[in-house]
């Protein structure tokens, strides 16, 4: 869980004198591991972890760099070309690089520490040169040509206005591993996503057909909004609204005042009375009648339903965050949109709403999905009523 006192600030790469990265594979290869200590797979993961949280804090980037090993057929041959390639890699690292398995026997990997990365610098393609003449020089043009390399970065460039590119699954080896032991909640959960929305679609078409009337009949344009969103993992889908604003609006109100607040910098009618600052822009001119309804009731996230049903999203689960919103995430707050898919309604929903600032939001949905169950998911499910019924921090 983050530190309460942690500071939102804008994500910026490191800068440094050009050449630099350079300086940086000047020094590898002169201070040599020696006889090769790499760590279990276990272990390593757990300094993978280590390091993501470092890196967090301290805005220096590392890389990842796997080294896929070609499948050869006799165990002997297998681990001495190991054996091999790891004293390799340690001669050709620093002593501050770590060395481990990724995945034991077949993915070897190293983690390239406090790296100064100047913007646009080919940092990675420098490494992989390195550690590819190395292995040629030592294990011959043939076997090196056996080993697949790929290189990771973080923090990963997320917030460069791609929103096709899903967050690299490689840097974060421990969820995978938390999706396997927790393999049959999580197909539970998806059962209960998918009876859940289809009972409620079927049940709920009367009251979707009289809002959809109501909204053709008292503004111009389609009764479903679309909005790009970004999932699990970084992973861009279609949030299904129906409409509440009227046609042809500006979206940059809307922008600034969520950039501010998660900045720490937005004002409002009930900040400027004494209150905390809310998520949502209360009062907006661009929202019909109908749609501040729709809105105070949480009326128009019903066709998220679909979206839990085809599987972008689940019932429970964090918010999915626009584009915008994302690029003023710190690090640390982009942990909410990895571990788990987005929901209709969560943890922060049913505790305060839009009353909630944001670095406690964030918290909120970090600790649903440290302590994710699926007796969280009903007792959350069960208050969600409550809470659109009291309305409270609702806009």
């Amino acid at each position: 869980m983050a530190n309460s006192n942690l500071k939102v600030s804008p994500v910026r790469e490191q800068a440094i004198q050009p050449g630099a990265g350079r300086k940086v594979l000047a020094r590898i290869g002169h201070m040599p591991h020696g006889r090769a200590e790499v760590l279990t797979e276990p272990t390593f993961h757990a300094l993978l972890t280590h390091e993501r949280r470092r890196a967090e804090r301290s805005r220096k980037p590392f890389v990842l760099m796997l080294l896929e090993m070609h499948p050869v057929h006799a165990k002997s041959v297998a681990a001495s070309l190991s054996e091999r390639v790891s004293d390799v890699i340690a001669g050709a690292t620093r002593e501050t690089d770590l060395i481990g398995w990724y995945e034991e026997g077949r993915i070897l990997a190293v983690i390239f520490a406090e790296l100064n990365v100047e913007e646009g610098a080919p940092i990675t393609e420098l490494l992989r040169s390195k550690i590819e003449s190395a292995l040629r020089e030592s294990i011959g043009t043939k076997n090196a040509a056996k080993i697949v390399i790929t290189t990771h970065i973080f923090p990963e460039s997320w917030d460069q206005g791609i929103t096709e590119r899903p967050a690299d699954s490689k840097l974060y080896p421990e969820l995978s591993e938390k999706a396997t032991k927790k393999r049959f909640p999580l197909v539970i959960k998806r059962s209960i996503d998918i009876l859940g929305s289809g009972l409620l679609l079927l049940v709920l078409a009367p009251v979707f057909a009289a809002i959809a009337l109501a909204i053709k009949l008292t503004s111009k344009g389609p009764v479903i909004f679309e909005q790009e969103r970004l999932g699990q993992f970084g992973k861009s889908f279609k949030c299904l609204k129906f409409r509440t604003m009227y046609t042809n609006n500006d979206a940059k109100i809307h922008r600034e005042y969520v950039q501010s607040f998660i900045a720490g910098q937005a004002k409002n009618e009930k900040a400027q009375s004494g209150e905390r600052a809310v998520y949502k822009l209360t009062n907006d001119p661009r929202v019909t009648t109908v749609g501040r309804f729709l809105r105070k009731t949480s009326l128009d996230e019903f066709p998220q339903f679909w979206n839990v049903l085809c599987g972008e999203m689940s019932l429970v689960g964090p918010r999915p965050p626009v584009q915008y919103e994302f690029e003023m995430y710190d690090y640390w707050h982009r942990r909410r949109v990895l571990e788990l898919k987005p929901g209709v309604t969560g943890l922060w929903q049913v505790n305060g709403r839009s009353r909630t600032c944001f670095d406690d939001m964030v918290r909120l949905d970090l600790r649903y999905s440290q302590t994710w169950s699926i007796w969280l998911d009903l007792k959350i499910l069960l208050a969600t009523p409550f809470a659109v019924v009291a309305g409270d921090g609702a806009h």
